[in-house]
């Protein structure tokens, strides 16, 4: 990303709490911590991935910057416009530029809708004649590599997982958006599909201009499409940067430990212990400090004691990693020296 340039879309500070059912009249008031104090930007152009493990906060947190879900605070701006979630004009507004696709293809569909009309929707919704609602639909059909003419009429249980999937592209398509978030929209399909898949989106891309947020757990997919990757912990964010710095030279103990966690594809090589042990924390009650911390090899006293700020990496433009052994200053015995 172009530090330069104004980013496409910037969120900052979000959080979002979700109450649990109390167990009896008069028990403490509790919630899970999906998501807390989250901040990134994505520049025009660029794909940013998020990973982590089941229940990190990956998936709630696209369904924020949608405002599918209403976040309890932050800042989100989307071409360096706030957007304020009590304004239906203004939300209706950003989702003709910004759209989501879903990792169930055929739940995101309408059964009762042939996908000629399930693309053509959008734009009728937005006020377009039905005869160009219908030509845009067959024009993206086409782009997305299946025959108007033949599925064109399809309904989506006559269809594949895959060709499911791509119509599902091209809805999102239709009101010519300018960011498109994935939330594990290939992470059902088998491998050969899931590979048609990912270069038809990298050539969407180029040939549209599109910028991707990318949300997935599969780490070698996000490696091959993204640009910048997000790794997250328990609703926190823990490590930011360039992809190669990310894959190549991890600076989090959580990051190097779901990296490692790879299979390899050398037969020779075997993962004798897991790099990661035990499971996460209950996101009701995370530990104090550094949430990573119960399961950190590096853990200290001062990992109880302070939460780790999100500081950048010296001399690496872009990085930045939660961590008291990345900062001079935590009092951690093995942090890194002054530069």
């Amino acid at each position: 990303m172009n530090s330069a340039s104004a980013p496409l879309l910037a969120a900052r500070n979000l959080r979002k709490y979700f109450p649990v059912k109390a167990q009896w009249i008069g028990a403490p008031r509790l919630t899970v911590q999906a998501v807390d104090d989250v901040s990134f930007a994505i520049a025009a152009g660029e794909t940013l991935g998020i990973v982590g493990e089941s229940g990190c906060g990956k998936s709630t947190t696209g369904r924020l910057l949608m405002h599918l879900i209403k976040p309890d605070s932050g800042d989100i701006r989307f071409a360096g416009k706030p957007i304020v979630a009590d304004d239906p004009s203004g939300l209706r507004e950003l989702r003709r530029h910004m759209q989501m696709v879903f990792q169930d293809s055929y739940a995101s569909l309408n059964p009762r809708l042939s996908v000629q009309d399930s693309i053509a929707f959008g734009p009728r919704s937005h006020g377009a004649p039905r005869e160009k609602a219908r030509r845009k639909a067959r024009e993206l059909l086409s782009l997305v590599k299946l025959d108007p003419d033949q599925f064109g009429p399809r309904y989506p249980h006559e269809l594949s997982g895959g060709q499911r999937q791509r119509v599902n592209f091209a809805r999102a398509l239709a009101l010519e958006p300018k960011l498109v978030i994935l939330d594990e929209a290939v992470s059902a399909l088998d491998k050969s599909i899931e590979a048609q898949v990912l270069n038809l989106l990298m050539d969407l891309k180029r040939e549209l201009g599109l910028t991707y947020l990318f949300i997935s757990h599969d780490l070698n997919v996000v490696q091959y499409v993204s640009d910048r990757v997000l790794v997250m912990y328990l609703g926190k964010v823990v490590e930011i940067g360039p992809v190669d710095e990310i894959y190549h030279r991890p600076r989090h103990p959580y990051t190097q430990a779901l990296l490692a966690s790879r299979p390899s594809l050398d037969p020779d090589i075997k993962i004798k212990e897991s790099p990661l042990v035990g499971d996460p924390p209950n996101p009701i009650n995370p530990p104090s400090g550094c949430r990573f911390r119960t399961r950190c090899p590096y853990a200290e006293a001062v990992c109880a004691e302070k939460e780790p700020l999100l500081i950048s990496a010296a001399h690496i433009d872009e990085l930045a990693v939660a961590c008291h052994l990345q900062s001079p200053q935590s009092g951690h015995s093995k942090a890194a020296a002054p530069s």
